[in-house]
């Protein structure tokens, strides 16, 4: 059983018309009637609050059937799509902070003035420069390994559609 066939069961059951399931969900009529007539399908939370509402689990109103339908599916992508959007932006701002990192320690080193002391000691940042390169060479290797990753989740995508 789809999910839009699950919600008109539910509504049916608890004797409910539209009118009277938006108004227990805090949602329009017209959003009741979206998912019965299969137009769009709720958020995640909604599910959740549905379920609670009518007391179903939501295994038997995601599942209906138990085989994958329609909203199941849609559950299941969009969360592979949002961490892969959460890894994709935390790797992004990693690897920028590494490249922006490296390029700090070149202007320090480069406006830093050397000197001798008193006792003949040389008083050099010569540190910085390494420093410098492995944080670029770092940044510059996890931003190609992001978008290495988005090039094979992509082709793996379309190997499934």
């Amino acid at each position: 059983m789809e999910f839009n066939e699950q919600i008109k069961r539910i509504r049916k059951e608890n004797n409910l018309t539209q009118e009277e399931m938006a108004k227990k969900l805090n949602v329009t009529r017209q959003a009741i009637s979206n998912w019965e007539n299969n137009r769009n399908l709720p958020d995640f939370e909604m599910i959740i609050l549905i379920a609670e509402t009518f007391g179903v689990s939501l295994d038997e109103l995601i599942l209906g059937d138990k085989k994958m339908n329609k909203i199941e599916q849609t559950l299941i992508n969009d969360g592979k799509r949002t961490r892969a959007a959460k890894f994709n932006m935390v790797t992004t701002i990693i690897g920028s902070a590494f490249i922006i990192l490296g390029i700090i320690f070149f202007l320090i080193s480069a406006v830093s003035v050397s000197y001798i002391d008193s006792n003949g000691f040389l008083h050099e940042n010569f540190f910085l420069i390494p420093l410098g390169y492995l944080s670029l060479f770092v940044g510059i290797l996890i931003i190609i390994a992001r978008v290495i990753n988005s090039i094979r989740i992509a082709i793996k995508e379309r190997k499934n559609n």
